[in-house]
C-alpha cells in the first residue's frame, strides 16, 4: 500500500479540479503579459543596434502579438509573420484576411494580409512574391530605422532570406534575440506558468485514474490530451511515452502496444496549456501494482535522487558550466543513456538555455548563468545500457533570488 502522505498529496491534487469554470478566465492581466513581452524584444533590439525584428517562428510570433491561428499549420510554412520595430510599430501578417484574429490585442499595431511565397501557396509565383514582400519589409525598415537597415530573422527559407538582401536588407540571427528576450519571465507570465502547470497536472492525473492493464500506450496517451484541451489547453508538442521493455533506451513515442500488469510506465508531458504556456514534466508508474518490482524501484530512486540533488544546486549567480561540474555523479551503467541536458529553459515551449552534462561540455555546452526570473526544468533518466526498464522524471522550477521554488507538484513515488 501507498503511504497515507502521498494519498493525501494525490487527493489534493484531484480536488483542484472544481469544473470547468475554474478555468475559463486568465488568472493575471494579460495585456500586461503582452507588453511585457514586447518590451523584452525591443530591449534586446536595441542591444544589437537593430531596426527591427520580423519572426515568422510561431512561438515568437504569440510572444509579441498573442495573436494565435493554427499555429501548428503554419509552422510549416511562411504563411504568418510579424514585425517589432526597434521603435514604431508591431504588424502582424496573416495567411487569409482574418483581423478579428487580432482585434483587442495592445501590442497588435497594424494587421496585413501576407503576399505568400511558399510554394504550396505560391507556386510559380514563389520568386516574383518573395521579392514584391521583400519591398514591403524594406519599406518597414526605412520608415522605422532611421537609417539603419539591420533586421533580425528569425527562420525563413532561402528564398524569402535572399530575396530580404537583395532588396538591400541586411539580415542579422535573430533566433538568439528572441530566445534571450523570453529567458526572463514577469511575475504575470509566471501567473500563467502555474495555471498551465495546475491544469497539465489535472490532465496526468486523468491519465493515471484510467492506466491498468490492457489500454493502450495511445489510448492512454490520449487521456493527457482530452483533460488539457478541455481545461483551455492549446496541444502537446511529443508523443513521449512508453511502456516496459520500450522505456529503454528512452524517447520512443507512443504506441498501440498494450500495457500489461507490472510494465514500468515513462512518459514526458511537453503540454502547451492555457495561454501558450508550457508544462513540461515526466514521471514514471508502475501499471496494476501497488508496489515496483526490486529492479523498478531501484531505477526510481535513482532517478529521484538526481532530481533531488541537481535541484538544490539552482541558484542565482551558479554558471551552466558550474552545474555540470557539481551534477549528480551518474553511475557508469546507465551514464551512456544519459538524457540529453541536465536542465533546460522553458517558456512557450523549450526555451534557452541547454545546460548539458559536464561530460559533453566540451563538445556541446556554452556559457551562461543563472538569474532571477528563469524558468528551467530539471531532467533524469536512469535506464542501464544491459536492458530492462527505464526511468523519466523531471520537474519544472522558477529560479528566484534566493534559490528555486518548485512550480511542479504532483507526487513522486514512495518507492
Amino acid at each position: 500500500m501507498r503511504k497515507p502522505e502521498r494519498e493525501l498529496n494525490v487527493k489534493q491534487v484531484r480536488n483542484r479540479q472544481h469544473g470547468a469554470m475554474e478555468f475559463t478566465e486568465p488568472p493575471v492581466d494579460l495585456d500586461k503579459v503582452r507588453r511585457y513581452r514586447v518590451q523584452r524584444v525591443r530591449d534586446e533590439l536595441q542591444k544589437h543596434d537593430l531596426a527591427g525584428i520580423l519572426v515568422f517562428d510561431q512561438l515568437n510570433t504569440r510572444y509579441v502579438t498573442d495573436a494565435t491561428n493554427m499555429q501548428i499549420w503554419c509552422s510549416h510554412y511562411e504563411a504568418r509573420c510579424a514585425f517589432v520595430a526597434t521603435e514604431g510599430p508591431v504588424i502582424l501578417w496573416d495567411f487569409g484576411n482574418m483581423p478579428h484574429l487580432a482585434e483587442d490585442l495592445p501590442t497588435v499595431d497594424e494587421y496585413r494580409v501576407i503576399t505568400p511565397f511558399y510554394f504550396f501557396s505560391a507556386g510559380a509565383r514563389s520568386p516574383d512574391n518573395a521579392r514584391k514582400f521583400a519591398q514591403e519589409i524594406l519599406d518597414l525598415v526605412q520608415t522605422y530605422g532611421g537609417g539603419n537597415r539591420r533586421l533580425a530573422l528569425d527562420r525563413c527559407s532561402f528564398l524569402g532570406i535572399s530575396s530580404f538582401m537583395e532588396a538591400g536588407i541586411e539580415i542579422v540571427e535573430g533566433q538568439d534575440i528572441m530566445e534571450v528576450a523570453r529567458v526572463l519571465k514577469s511575475e504575470e507570465e509566471l501567473g500563467l506558468m502555474r495555471h498551465s502547470v495546475k491544469v497539465c497536472e489535472l490532465a496526468v492525473d486523468h491519465m493515471r485514474q484510467y492506466l491498468e492493464p490492457g489500454i493502450t500506450e495511445n489510448a492512454l496517451w490520449a487521456k493527457l490530451h482530452e483533460k488539457n484541451i478541455e481545461l483551455g489547453g492549446e496541444w502537446i508538442e511529443t508523443r513521449l511515452l512508453s511502456s516496459g521493455w520500450r522505456t529503454n533506451p528512452w524517447m520512443r513515442e507512443s504506441s498501440m502496444r498494450v500495457i500489461e500488469r507490472g510494465d514500468l510506465v515513462s512518459f514526458d508531458t511537453d503540454l502547451i496549456g492555457p495561454y501558450g504556456y508550457c508544462c513540461d514534466m515526466s514521471r514514471s508508474w508502475v501499471c496494476g501494482e501497488d508496489r515496483p518490482s526490486a529492479e523498478q524501484a531501484n531505477l526510481y530512486q535513482l532517478s529521484a535522487e538526481q532530481i533531488r540533488y541537481n535541484t538544490e544546486l539552482v541558484k542565482p549567480g551558479v554558471t551552466f558550466k558550474e552545474l555540470g561540474q557539481k551534477a549528480w555523479p551518474m553511475p557508469e551503467e546507465f551514464a551512456d543513456r544519459r538524457y540529453g541536458v541536465i536542465f533546460h529553459g522553458v517558456g512557450l515551449a523549450d526555451e534557452y538555455p541547454s545546460i548539458k552534462h559536464y561530460v559533453d561540455y566540451d563538445q556541446k555546452g556554452y556559457e551562461g548563468v543563472l538569474e532571477p526570473g528563469m524558468t528551467l526544468c530539471v531532467e533524469s533518466y536512469i535506464g542501464s545500457v544491459h536492458g530492462g526498464e527505464g526511468v523519466k522524471i523531471e520537474e519544472q522550477l522558477l529560479v528566484t533570488e534566493t534559490g528555486y521554488e518548485m512550480l511542479t507538484t504532483y507526487p513522486l513515488e514512495d518507492w
